[in-house]
């Protein structure tokens, strides 16, 4: 697999991020720029490091007890390509993907029309969470989220009935 992206860094194993034991991937470069966000750092579409993707794909074989892979950030639809590889490389090694995304559903399903990589990620992602960052919505207690306008997004049952099926978690 040839190809970089840029990422601000990799948590190797969280529990914080999605269900089950997941490895997280921190896209780099964030248009929202929401209010209070929780990872301000990850901002600067100049910021972190290049990392291949083939380097990437290689770490979940380091752990055998990942359920998953999440891709955050930042907003990994800014690099979109490069995460949909990725996505493509751990659904082949059995892990499901969680991504995060400031964008709402509804417009990510819009661009995708003209937009093949933004598609392709949706494809690959079995959970999404959308929607920004809204710090007047803040709830420290809602389950891997930080806002109560963030959906999670069962995408997999979402495409199976053809209607948005929300997960509640």
């Amino acid at each position: 697999m040839k190809g970089t992206v840029r990422i601000a860094g990799i948590i190797e194993e969280s529990i914080v991020d999605g269900p089950g034991i997941r490895m997280v991937i921190f896209a780099q470069g964030c248009p929202h720029r929401c209010k209070g966000c929780h990872n301000p750092e990850t901002h600067d579409f100049e910021g972190g490091y290049l990392m291949s993707l083939e380097d990437i794909v290689q770490l979940p074989s380091r752990n055998p007890l990942l359920d998953g892979v999440t891709f955050s950030g930042g907003e990994p639809f800014s690099q979109a390509k490069a995460f949909s590889m990725l996505g493509r490389r751990f659904k082949d090694l059995g892990l499901d993907i969680m991504t995060y995304t400031g964008y709402t559903y509804e417009f990510l399903l819009e661009k995708s029309k003209e937009t093949s990589a933004w598609k392709q990620l949706l494809d690959v992602t079995d959970v999404l969470v959308d929607g920004k960052f809204e710090i007047e919505k803040k709830n420290l207690l809602l389950p891997f989220r930080g806002s109560e306008n963030q959906r999670i997004i069962d995408l997999k049952e979402t495409r199976r009935q053809n209607k948005i099926v929300i997960l509640d978690i």
